[in-house]
């Protein structure tokens, strides 16, 4: 059976930016040119950058910004139940963010899985 299997998360981008907005503006392209890219190759079937926030402001003039991504991801997989389908599902998300180098991660929802 086909399950689609949810998570949310966060990482952080640090990054030179202009302003306050100018950095979580591209740190949220940059987010998203990944997630995009992923979605392309069919590796996940969607997401969402749900909020970026100034996680650490810039000491000194050029010093960087650390941008904070809320986001949700999901991946289709086929298992025979809701839990096996939650715990493959996880273990794919990890995986291709991993290969994607989305790091720090950080999870804030346990996956969730629904039948497709």
């Amino acid at each position: 059976m086909e399950f689609a299997v949810s998570r949310d998360g966060t990482t952080l981008i640090t990054l030179h930016g202009g302003s306050d907005t100018t950095a979580r503006d591209e740190a949220t392209e940059q987010l998203a040119a990944i997630l995009e890219r992923l979605e392309a190759e069919g590796t996940i079937s969607a997401w969402e950058i749900d909020d970026a926030s100034v996680y650490e402001q810039p000491t000194a003039p050029f010093d960087p910004y650390t941008i904070t991504l809320e986001f949700s991801i999901t991946v289709v997989v086929e298992a025979d139940d809701a839990d096996e389908a939650a715990s493959i599902g996880a273990s794919a998300i990890d995986d291709v963010l991993e290969r994607a180098d989305v790091t720090p991660l950080t999870y804030t929802s346990s996956p969730a899985a629904s039948a497709d």
